[in-house]
């Protein structure tokens, strides 16, 4: 049997975000209470009133502060009393090369795609555990088993994020509380259009970005049937893992990789620019507002 939404009370991080949004519109299709965190007060209040079914909310909150954290928990305890499902699901990434990024977005990346979601799981567990089937599932990536080069602090949070998340899972077995990682590659979001309008990492586009609908079934498998791990493209996963087997032999194989990716980088810019969402400007790709 699938799993049964109905009355859940679902929390998500990056709520009113890519992944996020969809997925809060699929659970709520199927009878979900969602409560939607995000930073974006306008998006959120616009997504909320166009989610069917009711119970939903939402809070506006930044990451990085920990009174905000502990404040929009408290405001979940007493307004619903326990969590079924945590998603945290917010992320950036940035396109800066380290050796030029300044210190404190260094810190702020790692703040939000690391620490921030496991502050939000530990705030939880009270809530979680008076659930009688509690779950937790991040978003992870497939940049956290595969070194980004371009990318580096986003591989270093989702590489932390990934060993975190497979300890709980171990940890949290025998607490009730199942806990498992969704793990994507390049999937068509705002964040991912940003980041290949303005360089990203080529490895990316070696095979057109997935749909937020493969992610959003990814998590749905996830709940049908908890795992540690679900990949929305199994074909991906099991080449970067076996690649990995040798890391030393990144140098050698990165050039086989990154002539695809290339290619995929400019398939994906002409495809952004058919659809209204980029343009290019004397030679320089911009984002259309």
């Amino acid at each position: 049997m699938g799993y049964d939404y109905k009355d859940k009370v679902i929390v998500i991080t990056g709520g009113a975000g890519g992944i996020g949004s969809h997925l809060a519109r699929d659970f709520a299709s199927h009878g979900a209470k969602m409560i939607l965190l995000d930073l974006n007060q306008k998006r959120l209040d616009a997504l909320v009133a166009e989610l069917p079914g009711t119970g939903h909310d939402s809070i506006s909150l930044d990451l990085t502060d920990r009174s905000a954290i502990a404040s929009a928990v408290q405001q979940i305890s007493e307004k619903y009393g326990h969590i079924d499902v945590l998603i945290p699901n917010a992320a950036i990434t940035t396109t800066d090369r380290f050796d030029v990024r300044s210190i404190e977005s260094i810190e702020y990346e790692l703040d939000i795609n690391l620490r921030s979601p496991l502050l939000i799981i530990r705030s939880c567990i009270d809530l979680l555990k008076k659930s009688a089937d509690a779950r937790i599932i991040t978003t992870v990536s497939l940049g956290g088993i595969f070194p980004l080069g371009e990318t580096p602090m986003y591989t270093v949070s989702k590489f932390g994020l990934r060993g975190a998340m497979l300890s709980l899972s171990m940890d949290f077995a025998s607490k009730g509380i199942k806990v498992g990682s969704v793990m994507p590659s390049a999937t068509d979001t705002p964040m991912l259009q940003r980041e290949a309008v303005e360089g990203g990492n080529s490895l990316q586009f070696m095979d057109p970005p997935q749909k937020t609908a493969d992610v959003v079934k990814a998590f749905k498998k996830m709940l049908d049937k908890p795992r540690f791990e679900v990949y929305p493209k199994p074909s991906e996963s099991w080449l970067v893992r076996i690649v990995m087997v040798v890391p030393s032999a990144l140098p050698k194989l990165m050039p086989l990789f990154v002539g695809k990716g290339d290619r995929g980088h400019k398939r994906y810019l002409k495809e952004l620019q058919s659809r209204g969402i980029a343009r290019e400007v004397n030679g320089v790709w911009e984002l259309i507002e």
